[in-house]
């Protein structure tokens, strides 16, 4: 008898599959809601959020293990084009470095809207990387019409892999992110353990959490140019004794810190030290002081101190 070659191959539907892991790079313009999107498809704060625009210095790395999938996030500092100081370098030279690691690049726009700003964003971005398009703050589009010309427009510019319209702050909108976003990932080992959330440690996190405090209560008064150090860090069973220093680059900029009678500084480090207590599931005490280091943000010196990369 012959051999039937057109029998169908042994079924392996009851196989496990194939586990994933990819870098996925965030990216764009200062203030599109890059953080707030790391943070939502992480499941919990690993970036700061505030109104102030710049305030992702660093690469932070956010990671989520779904079934099979490990997705493993990088948020990079908006890319700087208005100012030429040594930070503003620093963290350009940030941005060029993760796209080069990559396995897919998340190109992050507000939903309707496309300035210079994004156009030279755009223009960084590799071309051997699929590169999914996010309109994001689709909540805040009250015309959905309208964003068919937009799309088209946007299409034009280049051959993006997706096109995904949501709100970062939807949870609906995030879970469908997740699976447009797996089959880009290449089938190899995971990265992290399962559990994993981020790479960075609890000082960096209560770092940037604490900087956070700052420009979110400081609003446009204080310049972005401050920066947070931990000074000291001691575990002591369940609390945590933590001593960090706001670093200002005039006078005036530490008076508007401190607040009338200390007030401001008072209400940085409570509604600081509550968060990092959620956070860590632990008791803390939180020390603030605001030291001037003037002309810091323009020091390679002083930058490599303060722990930028």
């Amino acid at each position: 008898m012959t051999e039937d070659k057109s029998s169908p191959a042994p079924s392996d539907a009851g196989a496990t599959p194939a586990r994933r892991s990819g870098l996925i790079a965030i990216v764009g313009r200062p203030n599109v809601g890059k953080s707030t999107l790391l943070n939502a498809l992480v499941g919990q704060k690993v970036s700061i959020t505030s109104a102030k625009a710049q305030t992702t210095r660093h690469r932070i790395t956010g990671v989520r293990t779904l079934d099979e999938a490990q997705f493993v996030f990088v948020d990079t500092p908006g890319f700087q084009t208005k100012h030429n100081a040594a930070l503003n370098r620093n963290l350009n030279r940030t941005v060029h470095g993760v796209l080069g690691d990559v396995d897919l690049v998340l190109f992050v726009v507000e939903a309707g809207r496309f300035g210079l700003d994004d156009a030279k964003v755009l223009a960084l971005l590799p071309e051997d990387r699929p590169v999914v398009l996010i309109a994001n703050k689709l909540d805040a589009v009250h015309r959905r019409a309208e964003l068919a010309p937009w799309l088209k427009s946007m299409q034009e510019r280049r051959n993006f892999a997706e096109f995904v319209p949501l709100s970062a702050k939807k949870p609906a909108d995030v879970t469908r992110l997740f699976k447009i976003l797996k089959p880009y990932l290449p089938e190899q080992e995971w990265f992290y353990e399962e559990d994993a959330l981020t790479d960075r440690s609890e000082k960096f996190l209560a770092s940037e959490l604490i900087r956070e405090k700052l420009f979110r209560l400081t609003g446009d008064e204080l310049p972005y140019t401050s920066t947070v150090v931990i000074d000291k860090w001691e575990d002591e069973g369940e609390l945590r004794r933590i001593s960090a220093s706001i670093i200002v680059e005039r006078d005036a900029h530490k008076g508007m810190v401190i607040g009338q009678g200390g007030e401001l500084l008072k209400r940085i480090g409570s509604e600081a030290r509550q968060e990092l207590e959620h956070l860590f599931d632990g008791r803390v005490f939180l020390e603030l002081w605001v030291k001037v280091r003037s002309g810091w943000a323009d020091s390679e010196e002083h930058l490599r101190s303060y722990g930028y990369e």
